[in-house]
């Protein structure tokens, strides 16, 4: 139950979020001053699949509007070399992106239909034996948000597969939580869909990373593979990290529940005071988020690993986004996902991956920090920090 006290902190919260909504920057791709070669760090090329409808702007591709099915483009995004492990460098109100200093787009395309799409993927997934990752972002995201923090993830992550961004259709405002969260549900055959395509041209293994509003979306659509008994799909899942979820805790459970305990342990990565999801709850009617719920052991039985990460710091003041912008969480994500099957099954492991990564960032962790992690199993703490 949320206490009268978190209640006026969440309206507090709300107003001050819709508040900063207001006449945000522009969200035009194309509009970007371009940097001398030596400035940028590295290229990424994004694959997209989406359920946005292509935006009037052209420069902004898609917009928040859904769209009659899924579409496909790709997006170079080029890394600054000023870039800092966990920051997301963007340009502030009122400024051009600047490709020396900021992330931005360099080549983009729509293809025309799915086959040219399709082209794309198997040349890609071809040079990468097979490795694919799923992007999908959460609320209050509009297009190039989302592809921007895909490419921020990837770079700081180390991640050396394909790289797909399911971006679905979020308007980008605080205030369309409802919209947003319809938007989502009805992104789910949209979802399951890029899961088949991925399959079909080449994916040997899918990984899957989603973030709040997102894990709604990805749940829904996994719980969809498995009422259609899609085995041949279901059985190339790598790893599922569902980052700060903004689903209600009984809903996660039946969608758990429906899906069967998996082969390998999805990732719950929660924060217990992450601000985004106090206001989700109280818009839930006080509902626990499973991103924020205190009952580690109560989802651990249900099959899942679940990685407390409140003693991390973060860039977000929201608490929101720690699964990118805490650099060791990043790199450790990027560990996991490239290393493949043995994080995650050995607290001696986990232990000693997380006390190279931590040696090996120059940045302040916070005093005492520690991850908690808690298995079907055993639980496990660790502190990290200088």
């Amino acid at each position: 139950m949320v206490s009268s006290g978190n209640r006026i902190v969440a309206l507090f919260l709300i107003a001050l979020f819709t508040a900063a909504c207001a006449g945000g920057r522009s969200h035009d791709l194309l509009d970007v001053s371009v940097a001398e070669p030596a400035a940028i760090a590295a290229t990424h090329r994004i694959l997209v699949a989406t359920t946005r409808e292509k935006a009037d702007v052209p420069g902004e591709v898609f917009s928040g509007r859904r769209g009659d099915g899924l579409s496909f483009a790709r997006v170079d995004v080029t890394i600054p070399r000023v870039h800092v492990p966990g920051m997301l460098e963007q340009p502030r109100r009122g400024t051009r992106r600047d490709a020396a200093k900021h992330f931005a787009a360099g080549e983009i395309a729509v293809f025309p239909d799915e086959g040219d799409f399709e082209t794309a993927l198997r040349e890609r997934l071809a040079s990468t034996n097979g490795r694919a990752l799923i992007f999908v972002h959460g609320y209050r995201t509009p297009f190039d948000g989302s592809v921007y923090r895909a490419a921020q993830m990837v770079h700081d992550s180390g991640y050396k597969g394909t790289p797909v961004l399911f971006s679905w259709a979020s308007t980008g405002r605080t205030v369309d939580y409802i919209y947003d969260n319809n938007s989502a549900t009805i992104a789910r055959d949209g979802l399951e869909r890029t899961l088949r395509v991925l399959r079909q041209n080449g994916a040997t293994r899918i990984d899957i990373v989603a973030h709040s509003m997102g894990n709604w979306l990805t749940m829904e659509a996994l719980r969809q593979v498995a009422i259609a008994q899609e085995q041949d799909v279901a059985s190339l899942l790598g790893d599922v990290v569902l980052a700060s979820p903004d689903i209600d805790v009984d809903v996660f459970k039946s969608q758990l529940q429906r899906i069967g305990r998996p082969e390998r342990p999805f990732f719950v990565l929660l924060s217990r005071d992450d601000r985004a999801l106090l206001v989700s709850s109280i818009i839930a009617g006080n509902r626990p988020r499973v991103g924020d719920y205190d009952r580690d052991d109560d989802l651990a039985s249900l099959g899942v690993i679940v990685v407390d990460v409140s003693g991390l710091t973060s860039g977000d003041r929201l608490n929101h986004a720690r699964f990118a912008d805490n650099p060791v969480l990043v790199q450790l994500l990027g560990d996991r996902l490239n290393e493949g099957d043995t994080f995650g099954e050995s607290g001696d492991d986990i232990t000693r991956r997380v006390e190279q990564l931590t040696r090996g960032i120059g940045q302040t962790l916070g005093s005492a920090a520690e991850i908690i992690i808690t298995t079907p199993i055993e639980v496990i703490s660790i502190a990290v920090g200088r």
